[in-house]
């Protein structure tokens, strides 16, 4: 099989696309800069330089596939920026798919998406827009909803773990009693990897790890991984949201206002039971996830 696949030069997609070549595909990468795509070359990639902002550039990009992986994505920017890469980038390369009659589309989304939610920020509303665009693609398409994606090299989990091994105080938004439910990125790679055959289900499936925890109960845990005592020190979001605006003008702003409401909305967890049976995928505890990190 030959699959595209775009955002692979971020966190998650450089695991999905070594999780691709592992199950024997071919793996096309669509790159805004070859330069920085030399490790994906050196796996057996064929990099094609484009962006799914410029539908011109996909064209090319579009033929001869068996599947498309859509990985492409931003947490942070302008209501535009979001509108411009998430929403009319997945459209552009939906209409392109189709225009190159590619018989599968795997989409990554996020874990709180829903109709309900999708005008809470931009970033759930980019989100919808991708989904509703795989979905009325009439292609053969899968969905995944992930929850937080851990893993040692990049995402949200270093910064957990340098927090507890080097701050005296663990700060924690809010009460702590909001739940996650953190999966691997190896894990999340094989779905995709999964998602692609032929004979694979199809529709949206939610993706998260076998435990849902709070999140004093994730930086106990980080510690007893470390095996460190450290204090926890819960900050209201009322008073780390003016900080938030503030870092908002940083150029890797560390937390947002809109990544506040998120986590504000409601508990980050799901029903991993669908998609385990659909792929026969068992995703990783908790506990090893973090010792494999630290």
């Amino acid at each position: 099989m030959k699959v595209l696949v775009t955002g692979g030069t971020g966190f998650v997609g450089p695991k999905v696309v070594h999780a691709l070549r592992a199950a024997g595909h071919d793996v096309r990468a669509l790159v805004r800069n070859a330069q920085k795509a030399r490790t994906l070359e050196a796996w057996g990639c064929e990099l094609v330089v484009g962006d799914v902002t410029d539908a011109g550039s996909l064209l090319p990009a579009v033929e001869g596939l068996d599947a498309v992986v859509h990985l492409v994505s931003i947490i942070a920017g302008r209501p535009e920026d979001f509108r411009r890469v998430m929403e009319e980038g997945t459209r552009n390369l939906v209409d392109a798919a189709r225009a190159a009659q590619v018989p599968r589309f795997v989409l990554m989304s996020a874990l709180g998406v829903s109709d309900e939610t999708k005008d809470l920020v931009p970033y759930y509303h980019g989100k919808w827009e991708m989904e509703q665009a795989a979905a009325g693609s009439g292609l053969a398409h899968v969905i995944f909803r992930s929850s937080f994606v851990f893993g040692k090299d990049g995402g949200v989990l270093p910064l957990f773990v340098r927090q507890v091994r080097w701050s005296p105080v663990v700060p924690v938004i809010g009460s702590g009693q909001r739940q996650l439910q953190p999966i691997w990125v190896d894990d999340v790679a094989a779905f995709f990897a999964a998602a692609v055959a032929p004979d694979a289900p199809t529709g949206t499936f939610e993706l998260g790890g076998p435990d849902a925890v709070t999140w004093d109960e994730l930086y106990e845990r980080i510690r007893k991984t470390l095996d460190v005592r450290r204090a926890t020190l819960h900050i209201p979001f009322g008073l780390i949201r003016p900080a938030a605006a503030i870092a908002e003008w940083l150029p890797r702003a560390p937390i947002t206002r809109d990544q506040l409401t998120m986590l504000e909305a409601g508990d980050n967890v799901c029903d991993i039971g669908p998609a385990v049976a659909a792929f026969g995928i068992d995703p990783l505890p908790l506990d090893e996830q973090l010792r494999r990190a630290v």
